[in-house]
């Protein structure tokens, strides 16, 4: 399985903007579909955003979707979560997560992701 770090995370203002990163080292990162969840303090952990393994194919959750764009570079072993007009409910922390399937609903699933980051902090202010 491969280890996952994000960065990219920070303080911005509503209707600002952030792009995360997910760099994968240590396995085969292209056979990987990989997934973008956040966990608010006091909140279960969401789904955000997937991306198939070849970066052909993406599903949002309803709540981003128009907003926030997942995409992938194979060949720098990254997944990328561009965020705009971001809200202060969009605050949490971020996490990627990698997993050998992707299927519907969500593309990926907390339950099948067998790699994890650290995740990375996104705050926004009203």
């Amino acid at each position: 399985q491969v280890q996952l770090l994000e960065s990219g995370g920070g303080l911005v203002q509503a209707g600002g903007s952030l792009t995360l990163s997910c760099a994968a080292s240590g396995g085969t990162f292209s056979t990987y579909a990989m997934g973008w969840f956040r966990q608010a303090p006091g909140r279960e952990r969401e789904f955000v955003a997937a991306i198939n393994s070849q970066g052909s194919n993406a599903v949002y959750a309803t709540s981003v979707e128009g907003r926030f764009t997942v995409s992938r570079d194979n060949a720098k072993n990254s997944v990328y979560l561009r965020m705009n007009s971001l809200k202060p409910e969009d605050t949490a922390v971020y996490y990627c997560a990698g997993s050998p399937y992707y299927r519907p609903p969500t593309g990926v699933d907390a339950q099948s992701s067998n790699s994890w980051g650290q995740g990375t902090q996104v705050t926004v202010s009203s």
